[in-house]
């Protein structure tokens, strides 16, 4: 495979790892969450990242959703893609090659986060030997410096690590600054895919040519992004800023609830109980579940998340999608 020609066009969902109340993995609920995306029209799903609560689980755990998440979806129908970064390097190198083994269709990985790289060397002596554990898939380097704490230069880091990582496909590139997105689509005349991880930002990034983007609302609202992609490729401005406002506001009413217990509760309102989140994340308490449901049915957001279908009560403290 041409490396150099690997592009990600579309929406692929940064999946929520489901819990069960005790905490432990729910991978009966990955099948139900692949047919909604796969209903949706997703593009792919993004494994075990920040929103699937990557760095709380095990290796061992992660290797399970991977293969579980791979058994469910066939080739074809969603894009796999495996994060596989760690803060041990032992760790990352052996999610790496087991997401080749299962048939991943690409890998990613985030900078090690507790002892942190200073300069874009150090950060390639690191990813460099994960990559290349797994030489026949696409490499995406997760750049998230709100999260890791890394700021070092991507364009330096796409030159460096294409010498260093023939399989290097892009970045995942969830940085609200769009000067430095910019500068990496225009990089080497456009060689590397960049897939954008802001999801109310997303005209934005279309504006400045970026065709594939990760995000964890598109779990449960790809109706609503696949809209303002459609109106953008359209030049329907107007339209397209609305539809990303909408988005804004969806976000905007998750945070004060804590976007990652609040994204799992909103689940349930397409019929898929993910459970709790891990500590330190706050549990959602169900007072606080039924206010954010509230708050999304108000909003009158419940169209653009799925595409039609409408709230509706089915006993005292919960609510579901139908």
């Amino acid at each position: 495979m041409n490396k150099q020609f690997f592009r990600v066009n579309g929406l692929i969902a940064a999946s929520y790892t489901a819990l069960n109340p005790d905490g432990s993995l729910n991978l009966g609920a990955i099948e139900q969450q692949a047919a909604v995306l796969i209903d949706d029209g997703a593009a792919g799903v993004f494994v075990c990242g920040t929103t699937g609560e990557g760095p709380s689980l095990s290796a061992a755990e992660r290797m399970q959703v991977a293969t579980r998440w791979r058994e469910v979806v066939a080739p074809g129908r969603l894009k796999v893609v495996v994060h596989v970064g760690h803060n041990s390097l032992v760790d990352a190198i052996n999610l790496a090659r087991h997401a080749a083994m299962i048939g991943a269709d690409s890998i990613s990985m985030v900078a090690p986060n507790y002892f942190r790289a200073a300069t874009v060397d150090d950060l390639l002596e690191f990813c460099a030997p994960v990559a290349n554990a797994a030489p026949n898939l696409p490499f995406y380097y997760y750049e998230i410096p709100a999260m890791t704490g890394v700021h070092v230069s991507m364009t330096e880091f796409l030159e460096k690590g294409a010498r260093a990582m023939p399989n290097l496909a892009g970045l995942k590139f969830s940085s609200t600054d769009l000067a430095v997105l910019q500068e990496c689509r225009a990089y080497a005349d456009g060689r590397y895919d960049l897939l954008f991880g802001c999801d109310e930002m997303l005209l934005a990034a279309l504006a400045l040519g970026v065709r594939g983007a990760v995000g964890s609302t598109y779990n449960y609202a790809t109706p609503l992004y696949k809209r303002i992609i459609e109106a953008f490729d359209r030049g329907e401005w107007d339209s397209a800023r609305a539809l990303q406002l909408k988005s804004v506001e969806l976000v905007n009413i998750l945070k004060p609830f804590g976007v990652l217990a609040a994204g799992k509760a909103v689940m349930s309102c397409r019929g898929i109980d993910c459970g709790p989140v891990r500590p330190p994340l706050r549990k959602l308490a169900e007072h606080h579940r039924s206010a954010l449901l509230e708050k999304i049915t108000k909003s009158d957001l419940v169209s653009d998340l799925v595409d039609g279908r409408t709230l509706a009560t089915t006993r005292p403290g919960r609510r579901e999608l139908r």
